[in-house]
């Protein structure tokens, strides 16, 4: 099976979206291709004697964001190196690396009978890891039967700027702003990190993480270009309640560990000129507490997806800041290749047939440039 995601739009406390029947199936694999839920959010779900493959960083990071959330993954991994094919009875796979907003994210080769297929995963060609997309397609071999392949920006306007050009903009935004900087992105989004962080170096400013991302970083220590708590121009605030959503877990430790190289939110009410402040729902009381209350002199960011500002956590963050006056700059970018992109690499592949993932553009009749499409329902199988 090609990933085990949990889908988007389903409530927090739905159960059994697998089917039943996968239960009285042989025992199978499970290739996992990066640590977001929507691709192995059901993995509770899978049949306790199936076995899962995946990246080595994404098992710590898939481990790390279960932990949150009070669960543990009670179950081992088979992972697997960048660009070494491995063997899983008739089916050789090739894991190549890839551009894409979640850390470790992969393109998979499956050949078996004679036949390939290649699983794009989610990618991007606008991230900081671009030219592996370019690797993935010198290293193909001359045919590819089927492309599976994502389409999440088909017919979307999303913003697919580069992270250089992003981290442009937030050195602007960080020289004119007078006050602090606050900024909504996701943890795991490791090129964000690195994008802020490098415009903080430029614009003499200190990034403050709070301690989840703080932890996604210090398991990722092994990767020596990602900046790490406790270096220059970086620190953690230190919030009384992730600090006691640490603790309930056992992890006092880390809180300690992290407290010898961070800050009290308290903190951040002094020089606000020095400061990148994360911000997430579940941060604001505690900033309030300490008196770190926004102002007509800071500005804020939401760093994401724009859709998430119309549910109730993007409500509450944008409500805090517009009560305070604070300015709005909407900087991100796609974690999703465009669909300039998406055309680009189908034709590169230039496979059989494109059996297509992720997103609603597919169903346009209009998708001129690409191979030839076959959509498949829920269920149906194809021979190849």
């Amino acid at each position: 099976m090609l990933d085990i995601g949990r889908p988007l739009d389903a409530p927090p406390d739905a159960t059994g979206l697998l089917p039943a029947t996968l239960d009285r199936m042989a025992p199978a694999h499970v290739l996992i291709s990066h640590p977001h839920q929507d691709h192995w959010g059901l993995l509770e779900e899978v049949p306790a004697h199936w076995t899962i493959h995946c990246g080595a960083a994404t098992e710590k990071l898939m481990r790390l964001t279960a932990g949150v959330t009070g669960k543990v993954i009670e179950r081992e991994f088979t992972t697997w190196q960048s660009d070494v094919p491995f063997r899983i009875g008739p089916f050789t796979v090739t894991p190549w690396l890839t551009d894409h907003s979640a850390f470790d994210a992969y393109m998979l080769l499956i050949e078996v009978g004679g036949k390939r297929i290649l699983y794009s995963g989610d990618f991007r060609r606008h991230g900081r890891k671009a030219k592996l997309v370019r690797r993935v397609t010198d290293s193909l071999p001359p045919t590819v039967d089927v492309l599976v392949m994502e389409g999440t920006n088909l017919r979307q306007d999303k913003s697919t700027v580069s992270e250089d050009h992003l981290e442009a903009d937030f050195v602007r935004l960080f020289r004119k702003t007078p006050g602090r900087v606050f900024v909504a992105w996701s943890g795991q989004n490791i090129d964000r990190t690195v994008t802020l962080y490098r415009a903080c170096i430029r614009a003499h400013r200190v990034l403050v993480v709070d301690l989840y991302t703080a932890e996604v970083l210090s398991i990722l220590a092994d990767y020596p270009r990602l900046p790490q708590p406790g270096r220059k121009n970086m620190t953690v605030v230190i919030t009384s309640a992730f600090a006691r959503l640490y603790r309930k877990k056992g992890r006092g430790d880390f809180v300690a560990q992290m407290a010898r190289h961070g800050i009290p939110a308290r903190s951040l009410a002094d020089s606000p000129g020095r400061w990148v402040i994360m911000v997430r729902p579940s941060l604001i009381r505690d900033y309030q507490r300490a008196g770190v209350i926004p102002t007509a002199d800071d500005a804020w960011s939401w760093s994401m997806w724009g859709g998430y500002l119309d549910r109730d956590d993007g409500r509450r963050v944008q409500e805090w800041f517009d009560q305070h006056g604070a300015k709005r700059w909407p900087l991100h970018t796609s974690g999703h290749a465009s669909m300039a992109d998406l055309r680009a690499f189908a034709a590169t592949v230039d496979p059989g047939i494109l059996i297509p993932i992720h997103g609603v553009g597919w169903d346009d009749e209009d998708l001129t440039g690409f191979p030839p499409i076959r959509r498949l329902a829920d269920g149906e199988s194809i021979a190849i």
